[in-house]
């Protein structure tokens, strides 16, 4: 039964998160990165310059870098290291390509989402600043929208559920403190199993869902101020630590890095395969980039929209900053590890995610799997903090604030369940929602685009006068 519904589940997923997931994202993506400008390429000088900047206005529960640290602390999860790696065995080297022009078209797209969510930014039932897909539909396309508003908040209730996360999560412990033997031959498992009714192995990743789901719980029952915190302290961490684990990689293996980034480079543009080779790799590499950076999502815009910013524009060119530091930095790590370590991803059979990573780390590494279980956690724990804030806002906004409390729990819940539930399956609930969250959100951020153009030459025009005045002040003092 649970089989059959799987395959239902990834059937569904791969028609709407193929063709159609593509052009929405990508295209819809290139059209907002043209329409403004090239922001993401242009305005990336000021937007590392807007980290420096404090908020303010009261408006709201973090400050605009809490907003971007946490964004990046659901984002930077296991989709950079499973997700790169099912994208490597799907579509090969050349998916990496396409995951980082996804990168470049994502910054535009979350940029649009950042100011829209403090141009619109709405209020829950108790009067406290909220935002997300919901209000920028409700306030800034009109009242007659609020069906899609709802439908973006039904999506991302289920989207927001950390599937994967628990999944993947699960798996890893297993391959890397554990063997088949060993499992099989428990008596402690075998005791709870014969109690619950369950397999060594199942009784083994209900246990450890309930260990990951005791440990969120501490942290998102703490609310967005106590998520904002931890992961403002994690993610500069868990990257700086993930960071210098590959450079060792590269260093060790500096002859084989110039073939690496041919691959990437001859296999995105293989026409030798065909064109619709060409176009699977393609798809490959943004509907993993989808899951990784969320641009067009509509999750980003949830938590910009908590910051105490008043200034859309400002709030805006902190969040195009997520895409280049998940995938663009982050995934280019995973993808090097990977190739370098296991040139022959190609081969390898059936969707694979942690246990490809897991062997490349161990090939490159001494002790490697080890220290990528330990970055594997903070990952993994880091997206599950952020993403309970989103899929409780989601709830509120249809429920009010009182119900929608009880979304928290039932996130909690789900860990355990997902943390059972087969890969494949995952992999198709993750990208199913995420493809029907997309939708409303294109709608919006693209139909409110000129009002994002308009706001931005504005914010530039006075930057540049005051630049310009400032100057004049210093060489004419008097």
């Amino acid at each position: 039964m649970l089989d059959t519904i799987g395959k239902y589940i990834v059937a569904v997923a791969d028609f709407l998160c193929g063709y159609p997931l593509f052009f929405l994202l990508i295209g819809g993506g290139l059209y907002l990165f043209l329409s403004s400008g090239l922001v993401s390429l242009r305005r990336l000088p000021a937007a590392l310059k807007e980290l420096r900047t404090k908020n303010d206005s009261r408006n709201g529960q973090i400050s605009s870098v809490q907003a971007l640290a946490s964004v990046v602390a659901a984002t930077v999860g296991l989709g950079n290291i499973a997700g790169v790696a099912i994208a490597l065995v799907m579509g090969g080297p050349g998916a990496i390509f396409w995951m980082w022009v996804s990168a470049l078209v994502g910054m535009a797209t979350k940029y649009h989402e950042g100011v829209l969510a403090i141009m619109y930014k709405g209020k829950d039932d108790r009067g406290n600043p909220q935002g997300g897909p919901m209000h920028i539909i409700t306030h800034g396309l009109g009242p007659k929208w609020t069906p899609l508003a709802k439908f973006f908040a039904i999506a991302g209730m289920f989207g927001t559920l950390c599937i994967m996360n628990a999944n993947q999560l699960t798996e890893a412990f297993m391959t890397t403190f554990s063997t088949p033997e060993g499992v099989a031959s428990s008596g402690f498992l075998s005791s709870v199993g014969s109690i619950i009714g369950l397999e060594n192995a199942a009784t083994y990743k209900l246990l450890f869902g309930c260990a990951i789901a005791a440990v969120v719980a501490v942290v998102i029952l703490g609310g967005i101020r106590r998520i904002a915190t931890v992961a403002s302290v994690m993610v500069p961490f868990m990257v700086g630590v993930y960071f210098v684990m590959v450079l060792y990689i590269i260093l060790t293996r500096l002859g084989d890095v110039p073939a690496v980034f041919q691959r990437i480079f001859a296999e995105a543009f293989n026409f030798r395969a065909g064109i619709g080779a060409l176009a699977g790799i393609a798809i490959i590499g943004a509907r993993r980039a989808a899951l990784v950076n969320d641009a067009g999502i509509g999750t980003a815009s949830i938590m910009h929209g908590a910051s105490r910013n008043n200034r859309p524009v400002r709030e805006g060119l902190i969040a195009m900053l997520g895409p280049g530091i998940d995938s663009g930095f982050v995934c280019t790590l995973t993808a090097l590890a990977i190739l370098l370590c296991v040139p022959e991803v190609h081969e390898t059979q059936g969707v694979q995610g942690l246990a490809l990573a897991m062997t490349a780390f161990s090939r490159g590494i001494p002790y490697g799997e080890y220290l990528l279980m330990f970055i594997v956690v903070c990952f993994a724990m880091s997206s599950m903090f952020s993403y309970s804030f989103y899929g409780s806002t989601c709830a509120s906004y249809l429920f009010g604030t009182r119900k929608g409390r009880w979304y928290v729990y039932a996130f909690i819940l789900s860990l355990i369940v997902f943390a059972v539930v087969p890969l494949e399956a995952a992999v198709g609930m993750c990208d199913l929602f995420y493809a029907l969250m997309a939708i409303p959100t294109m709608i919006a951020v693209i139909a409110l685009s000129g009002k994002v153009r308009r706001a931005t030459c504005e914010y530039f025009s006075k930057a540049e006068k005051t630049s310009g005045n400032n100057t004049t002040n210093q060489t004419n003092p008097n």
